[in-house]
């Protein structure tokens, strides 16, 4: 397989629009300096610099009435739109007609991605087998892919011993995120095409499923430890001459596999032993009538029995992502969840053609994986999203002018959080307005767990669509099962979709 440069993409109309008229700003402030005697020649803040911003923030009449508001209110609440509020309604004229329940709540882990796709995959079970309530075990794909990330960073560990521990790459790898409770779709897609779904009455919460940090901290400090062991095996390996390549890997992946063990007493012991995906199980229900009903097989033949009319292996994520050139397919590198499994890929494209492909996914009856940067400009009580929510430019006399590649630059903003559209408003003209979002932080978020998403927040904050390829652009589906792909760096802020609600909660919009 091939690999291409990056390049940088035409900026779309809004943002050549946008960074002309910061430029005219710009310009405009610059006539008035006089740039060649600073108040400070040195660079340091001095009192003539904070009398003269003070001088000019005391004659500014709104900027008094903010100081007298602000200093004793959360500048989330009090600045927040009245108008956007209004235009916000949950309302919707395109949704799916089955409704799911319960809402979900992930509590205080970065599993999103992962309540995301069972709560599509819900549908298609609960519409065939008619049940009032519920939930695929998120428990069980946590277990399975945290199991599976501890594996990777140790392979990681042994193929890469040879680089310095100062190494950017060895560095990061071993950074905070390795066994990140994020993931990606095809991540998803290796989970799920391995080790299947169960109803999460066979392998339901426990306390560090719910609450994933200690659990990720004693992995962490377990598999930091793991990777020198293996590290300095391999460098002692490869001093023996007499030891060929495949021998030295061999030898590597036995101690691993002894290493491997700790992890899984860890694991067991906080969540519990895991259903096998090859042993049947027994599962009773009552349908939406009242009626009990009955289901045995395995958590695969689970998952191939209710995988529904598209099914995840077969769908792809298409990206916006400004920085890079549209039209082309990019991976990133050094990430996986299962070693040897399905690699990470998306699509660039430009932003309408993941709004057209939520639209035709909605009304074909579909809900909609979406990635996203759900800390910014959203309110989690109300369930908000929209650029409008918040009156900083008028309340400051300031401009928030960054484009949304810039954003990704310079580390202001990347996919957080997975959620599922089930919804969208469209005018007169067929186009978006605001967007039904189903929400996995429990049903006193937001209206009822639902949020509703402006269509500018969307253009602005949406990262990914996970679109079928029966529904999909098919020029887009040939830059998918293409060869040719662009390999992003491992540090790449496209990499995970992870957050924790806790962290959401405190996060200034």
């Amino acid at each position: 397989m091939g690999s291409s440069a990056s390049k940088p993409v035409t900026p779309s109309i809004n943002s050549v629009e946008n960074e002309k008229r910061i430029l005219s700003k710009m310009s405009l402030d610059m006539s008035s300096l006089n740039l060649s005697s600073p108040k400070s020649e040195d660079g340091s803040i001095t009192l003539s610099n904070v009398a003269s911003w003070e001088s000019s923030v005391s004659a500014d009449p709104k900027l008094q009435l903010a100081r007298t508001i602000l200093s004793h209110s959360d500048i989330r609440s009090a600045l927040q739109s009245r108008a956007a509020h209004i235009a916000d309604v949950h309302v919707f004229n395109n949704e799916i007609v089955f409704k799911t329940l319960p809402i979900t709540d992930q509590k205080s882990s970065g599993r999103c991605w992962i309540f995301a796709t069972t709560n599509i995959l819900r549908y298609d079970i609960m519409k065939n087998l008619k049940l009032k309530e519920f939930q695929l075990s998120q428990p069980y794909l946590f277990f399975w892919d945290k199991l599976n990330k501890a594996n990777y960073y140790l392979e990681l560990s042994i193929q890469h011993a040879d680089l310095p521990l100062e190494d950017r790459l060895i560095s990061h790898l071993s950074g905070g995120d390795l066994i990140s409770d994020g993931g990606q779709w095809d991540m998803i897609c290796n989970l799920l095409e391995t080790y299947g779904i169960i109803p999460h009455a066979l392998y339901p919460e426990s306390l560090h499923s719910s609450l994933s940090s200690p659990l990720n901290a004693l992995l962490k400090t377990k598999l930091r430890e793991q990777a020198l062991i293996l590290r300095r095996l391999s460098s002692s390996l490869r001093s023996r001459s007499s030891l060929s390549p495949d021998a030295i890997l061999a030898m590597l992946r036995t101690k691993k596999e002894e290493l491997m063990k700790e992890i899984y007493t860890i694991m067991t012991a906080t969540l519990g032993e895991p259903p096998s995906p090859k042993d049947k199980f027994s599962w009773d229900y009552y349908t939406e009538d009242g009626k009990a009903g009955h289901w045995e097989g395995t958590p695969v033949e689970f998952y191939k029995a209710f995988s529904g009319k598209y099914s995840p292996s077969d769908s792809f994520s298409l990206i916006n992502d400004p920085r890079n050139q549209y039209s082309k397919l990019y991976t990133v590198d050094k990430l996986g969840n299962i070693w040897g499994g399905r690699p990470v890929l998306y699509v660039n494209t430009e932003i309408e053609n993941l709004k057209n492909a939520v639209v035709k996914m909605i009304k074909s009856g579909q809900p909609v994986f979406f990635g996203c940067d759900v800390g910014k400009f959203s309110d989690s009580s109300k369930g908000i999203m929209d650029t409008a929510l918040y009156k900083y430019e008028d309340a400051f006399s300031i401009t928030l002018g960054l484009t949304k590649a810039d954003r990704l630059r310079v580390n202001e903003s990347s996919m957080t959080h997975a959620m599922v559209i089930s919804g969208v408003h469209l005018d007169k003209d067929r186009k978006p307005v605001r967007y039904k979002v189903e929400n996995s932080w429990g049903e006193n978020s937001g209206d009822k767990g639902y949020f509703v998403m402006s269509d500018k927040w969307f253009e602005e904050f949406v990262y990914q669509v996970v679109v079928p390829k029966a529904l999909a652009p098919k020029d887009l589906v040939a830059i998918f099962e293409g060869d040719e792909k662009t390999v992003l760096p491992p540090w790449d802020p496209m990499v995970y979709i992870t957050v924790y609600v806790v962290a959401i909660k405190l996060i200034s919009p």
